[in-house]
């Protein structure tokens, strides 16, 4: 038993949790409403794996061990270049849209409380960033990680056309 336990003490250790929002959700049954907690967590390693997930439950720490369990599942790899992400994008998801540019060592993490736990959890040091359209929680999550998800480097880009990366660069 104590073995399963130091285990699952080191996986937690190597990931940082970020709670994003916290909502009272309620759903209206024939006896009434019946009220839960949904939780929006972010989880990553600081090293450019990054997750986020929903858990819900009568209690907030239930809602919040949902989350951080179903962030696990989805965890991203995500390329970086240094400290910032290698260029400029727009990520999209329902309303939200999320414009992400990287920026010179020593900027830091310019960014708002959503957008900025996903960028903080994913190990990004350097990033310009700003929420457009939506300011829901989910949404904006949702369209960082997209934007997150469709970055590639110079390397990566020259991979899928067949070239090489002085070929790309000029």
């Amino acid at each position: 038993m104590a073995r399963q336990d130091s285990r699952r003490s080191s996986v937690s250790e190597e990931y940082k949790e970020r709670l994003v929002s916290i909502n009272r959700v309620s759903k209206t049954v024939k006896g009434g409403r019946i009220m839960k907690i949904a939780a929006l967590m972010v989880v990553g390693d600081g090293k450019g794996t990054v997750g986020f997930g929903i858990g819900k439950s009568n209690e907030v720490p239930d809602a919040i061990r949902k989350g951080i369990e179903d962030a696990k599942k989805h965890l991203v790899k995500v390329s970086l270049k240094g400290t910032t992400i290698p260029h400029e994008i727009i990520g999209a998801y329902g309303a939200g849209r999320v414009l992400m540019k990287p920026a010179a060592p020593g900027t830091g993490v310019i960014a708002g409380g959503a957008v900025r736990a996903v960028v903080e959890a994913a190990g990004i040091k350097d990033i310009r960033t700003k929420a457009l359209r939506s300011n829901n929680p989910y949404n904006v999550v949702s369209a960082t990680m997209e934007g997150l998800k469709s970055l590639r480097t110079v390397e990566q880009t020259a991979a899928i056309r067949g070239k090489t990366a002085k070929e790309i660069l000029g």
